[in-house]
């Protein structure tokens, strides 16, 4: 296997449903596992958090994430972004449709100053995604 580059999110307690709704907005297969699948010492409460999950699309996207470790800080910030881009505008309309709604836009989905369009928004769980649609050049 090649070496590859993955986003890996960490969020505080809601893994399991963000994971489901990127599921639902890119398709593909969901594997996750509990802090609890890997054994009895399992601190409280942590029985049902996601210790890792990854989620693997048709389109080859890949996408990890799971719930803080125990004994950690959760501390999201401002300073990461996934990006979705490419030149097929239904398919990455599609996916802003979904990442963005309930969410909040920051920079609305429409041509920008470069020629294609491009977009910004934070989802429910709080992550931030950037969409860019690539002019078809000639």
């Amino acid at each position: 296997m090649a070496s590859r580059l993955n986003p890996y999110i960490s969020f505080s307690g809601e893994a399991k449903q963000a994971m489901e709704f990127y599921k639902e907005v890119f398709g593909g297969n969901l594997a996750v596992h509990t802090y609890g699948d890997f054994g009895s010492e399992v601190p409280p409460g942590y029985g049902d958090k996601i210790m890792h999950s990854m989620l693997e699309t048709v389109g080859g996207f890949t996408l990890m994430g799971a719930d803080n470790p125990p004994g950690t800080e959760h501390r999201p910030g401002n300073n990461i972004a996934v990006s979705l881009s490419g030149d097929d505008a239904d398919e990455l309309r599609g996916y802003w449709d979904k990442l963005s709604g309930g969410g909040a836009v920051s920079v609305p989905l429409e041509k920008q100053m470069w020629g294609d369009v491009f977009g910004m928004c934070t989802d429910t769980f709080g992550i931030t995604w950037m969409v860019n649609i690539s002019e078809q050049r000639t």
